[in-house]
Formats: C-alpha cells, structure tokens, sequence
C-alpha cells in the first residue's frame, strides 16, 4: 500500500496519534493481573518500559488500596492508583492521597432504609480512604456469595448497628443479587431515583458466577472521572490517553481514555463496542503497551 491509499492514511495517522500517549491506565483484575492474581513477565516489563518512556501509569480498580497492596507489591512501578472505582486517588510515589469523593451521611441512612425495608444483602464501607472497613446486613434471602465476600473482608467487618442508622459519610455499598437482568435494571433505576446523589455501577462477580454486584457510589464517582482528575492535575490532553480493561465497570474509563481496548475474556456484550485485546491470560497489557512504544 502507498499513503494514497486513504486506509493507509487512517493507519499512519492512528499510529501517529498513538505514540503520542502520555499516561496508560489499565484495570487490575482480569485485565493487568493473570487470573491467580500474579503478574506476568511481559506486562511487568511493559509497566517499566512506560516509565522509561515518562509515560504515567495508572491502576484504575475497583479495589480499595489494602486490597491493592494483596497483589500489587511495593516494587511494582505504578505511579498513580485510582481505586475504589474512581472514589480516592492515591499518588504512590509520594505516599500520599489526592481526591477522594463519600456519599453523604444523610444520603447514606436513606439509602440504607431503603435495603433494610427491602430486605437486601449489603456491604456499607467507611469513607476512604479507610474504606476496608465495613459494616454489614443480611437480608431475608439467604445469598452464598454474600457470605464469600463476607468471609473475605470479616476482619474488617461489622453488624449494622440495630438502629440501622450511620453517623458518617460513607465511600459506597455493595449490594449482591442473583444474576437477572431485569431485577437489576429496575433496582439501579430505584435507588438512582431515590437520591441524585448517588449512581449504580455493575460489576461481574470475581468470586464465581450467577450473581450481579450492584455498586453505589456518589453520583461523580467513576474511572473515568478519576483518571480526568489526574489528567487535569498533570496538564496531559485526554486525547493523549489510553485505557484498558475488562468488565462493566471499566465502561466509564474506556468511554473517557481516547483510545481505549478491551480484553477477549470481557463479556460478549461488551466486545463489540471496543478494539480487543488477547485476554488476561496471555498477557493483553503488554500486547496494549506494544502498540505505542517498542
């Protein structure tokens, strides 16, 4: 092909425009991480090879930052983690926190009558950043995958007090249902409706299958929103951003980083909405970070 070509052009000019990314920012689980948790090689060597090039990168998770310490250890060069998906904003080169967004107390207690009176499984975390610690409610439907991630989190759980009431801002809640489209459809429209405060954002069970996590944030909450800030605080054009990840809480982050890629083991509905990547397992970051730097 020649550059009369005009796909050549669109190729010449997408390439272009690749080299000139200045942060990376990648979900950890099921996306960077390989499904036992560890990192491989080759993505290993891709995060350093981004530092060589003063590229920033990003963990953008839905983990809060004790549980991103369970698998990201020190030595790994990230230099920004938005966690909590997009609640905190902790800068890892200088120890410290940068942003961080809570539902308010008043929203908080409506919130929580309303799956107390429905009778719903729910996790209620503190404000981050100390969000690891939660308190906890079952509901009338017994639910083995709220007891997994119960099991998971209970040095740092507790009771929801009797009055059923909270005196803080809290980070989110975590609802688990049994998977079924139409239920969570009707519950995300309910409680976003109950409060503008608040969004629903859905997210794939890392614990097994058949159920739908419901995660509530404050309103302004997302990975998108996070890695925004992070642009605007180090001055880089969103349109010199890259995104990976994997799941439906990766949504906002993809729709927000210019270009954006999709691993092969997301959901089938989400494929055909982003470039794809090989899956986790066979090392999709290296294979992202491979088409802007060599």
């Amino acid at each position: 092909m020649t550059m009369n070509n005009p796909f050549c052009v669109i190729f010449a000019a997408t390439f272009f425009m690749m080299k000139r990314i200045k942060l990376v920012a990648t979900d950890l689980d099921g996306t960077f991480l390989m499904n036992n948790k560890s990192i491989s090689k080759p993505n290993l060597e891709a995060l350093r090879t981004l530092g060589q090039n003063n590229i920033v990168r990003v963990a953008a998770t839905g983990r809060n930052l004790i549980k991103i310490n369970e698998v990201i250890p020190e030595e790994v060069p990230f230099d920004y983690y938005v966690y909590s998906s997009g609640a905190g904003i902790f800068d890892k080169n200088r120890k410290n926190h940068i942003y961080v967004r809570n539902i308010p107390e008043e929203t908080v207690n409506q919130l929580i009558r309303y799956f107390v009176n429905n009778d719903l499984n729910f996790h209620a975390f503190r404000a981050a950043p100390e969000n690891h610690h939660l308190w906890y409610h079952r509901g009338k439907e017994q639910c083995p995958e709220f007891e997994r991630y119960f099991d998971f989190h209970r040095s740092f759980a507790f009771p929801l007090p009797d009055s059923c009431k909270l005196e803080s801002d809290l980070c989110q809640f975590l609802v688990v249902i049994p998977h079924d489209e139409a239920r969570f459809s009707e519950m995300k429209k309910q409680i976003e409706n109950l409060s503008g405060e608040v969004r629903v954002i859905r997210s794939s069970s890392p614990l097994g299958s058949g159920y739908i996590w419901l995660e509530i944030f404050h309103r302004s909450v997302s990975k998108g929103n996070g890695v925004l800030h992070l642009c605007r605080m180090l001055d880089i054009d969103p349109a010199n951003t890259l995104g990976i990840g994997n799941d439906y809480n990766d949504i906002d982050l993809l729709e927000f980083t210019e270009h954006s890629f999709l691993t092969n083991n997301a959901p089938e509905t989400l494929k055909q909405n982003f470039t794809l990547l090989p899956t986790n397992e066979e090392d999709a970051f290296a294979h992202a970070v491979a088409k802007i730097v060599h």
